[in-house]
């Protein structure tokens, strides 16, 4: 087969910043991408004996922790790294959720019967949940992953992937027999291999923060149904709440004290405005790659498929793609015929990626804002559906990602 190479330019990296370990030669697997998926799927693979090199742009992992959500699927597999133990020890325990609209709570949720094995969900912020993937990577392989490193070109000869890049001014060359793209949504691997992208923007905005928690609400995870919109709010470990907000439209400048006061307008409770520790305005786009796998190359995580984040599926999925992947890498490696696994793996991701994208745009279909009248009755029929067992414990299920 011609050798081809593809473009792919990255933000630049400082130089005098760059990480000490450099890209090797050689591997069996590179992953372009260091946040919490692809550091996953390395564990995994280190794992199973499997050379991997994880190159990632970032010098530092981001402060910026949006992703707090582990669901009971997940949590399973990075019981797989190691890693469940300490982040169900580390972490805040929901096993109940409650809607709540004008003063009177409208359903509860019962997630214990939705999983044996994790009869919760967890709540950590990403970037402890990255740390401790950071810490099980090394500890299988010191250099595996490669931070301030830029990739530039890739190129697929049909036999390996060689890949091109800049670690601070040095150029590097290294290669592999795969390389798995988990480089977000916006993955440059991806728009280089042409696999096509079809996404859209929703209407929905929201604003989020976290502050000291002084609802005394406990473990307990609360949606306000509000008229202006849904308010939700979410127990973090330190003592904290995180509180979500649905808004009119993006806001430009977000403060905490705007944020508090929102809170305020729509569920009563008076947040700590200077015990704010994270504040983030966003809006919603959701996408789906046309295809998971071309020649050596694989989509991962939301460089495969993006999806809202309310619900807090979008982390989870990657994990659970990384799961699927990894034995299929492996047994590649060692010579096994795996087209008709890598097929299968394909349909399924697409299809779990449909399944948790639906459930999240349902989830904001139920947080946009209603006339009060409008609102009364569906809340009303809210109640009367969750008065029904199944009907609830489906909901719960389904909210859990089982």
């Amino acid at each position: 087969m011609e050798l081809t190479t593809v473009r792919v330019d990255l933000p630049a990296v400082a130089a005098e910043e760059a990480a000490s370990s450099a890209p090797r030669r050689s591997s069996e697997v590179v992953v372009v991408g260091g946040g919490p998926v692809g550091m996953y799927l390395a564990v995994l693979l280190l794992q199973e004996g499997v050379s991997v090199q994880v190159l990632e742009q970032r010098l530092n992992r981001s402060r910026h922790s949006r992703a707090i959500g582990v669901h009971p699927p997940a949590l399973a597999s990075l019981a797989q790294a190691g890693i469940a133990g300490t982040m169900t020890r580390e972490g805040i325990r929901i096993t109940q959720g409650e809607a709540r609209s004008a003063g009177r709570t409208v359903a509860r949720l019962d997630f214990a019967a939705a999983s044996a094995r994790y009869p919760f969900v967890l709540t950590l912020p990403q970037v402890r949940t990255e740390q401790l993937l950071e810490e099980r990577l090394r500890a299988l392989d010191p250099g595996a992953l490669v931070r301030g490193a830029r990739v530039e070109a890739f190129s697929d000869n049909g036999a390996a992937v060689r890949v091109h890049g800049i670690h601070g001014e040095e150029p590097f060359t290294t290669q592999a027999c795969l390389l798995v793209a988990a480089d977000g949504a916006r993955s440059p691997v991806r728009s280089a291999l042409g696999s096509g992208w079809a996404s859209r923007e929703l209407p929905d905005t929201y604003l989020m923060g976290d502050f000291p928690d002084g609802t005394g609400d406990g473990t307990l995870a609360v949606l306000y149904l509000e008229p202006d919109g849904i308010v939700e709010s979410f127990p973090l470990p330190g003592g904290l709440r995180r509180w979500v907000v649905h808004t009119d439209a993006l806001q430009q400048d977000p403060t905490a004290s705007g944020l508090a006061e929102l809170v305020r307008q729509r569920t009563g409770h008076r947040l700590e405005v200077a015990g704010n520790s994270m504040l983030s305005a966003f809006g919603v786009q959701i996408g789906r790659a046309h295809r998971l796998v071309s020649g050596r190359t694989v989509l991962i995580g939301d460089a495969a498929h993006q999806i809202s984040p309310i619900g807090g599926q979008g982390m989870n999925l990657g994990w659970l793609d990384a799961a699927a992947v990894a034995p299929i890498i492996a047994a590649s490696l060692q010579g096994k015929p795996v087209g008709r696994e890598l097929r299968e793996f394909e349909r399924r991701r697409r299809r779990d990626a449909v399944v948790a994208s639906a459930q999240a745009q349902m989830n904001m279909v139920l947080g946009r804002p209603l006339p009060a009248g409008v609102m009364a009755l569906r809340n009303a029929g809210l109640e009367r559906m969750f008065q029904v067992p199944a009907l609830g414990g489906a909901v719960a299920r389904r909210f859990t990602m089982q």
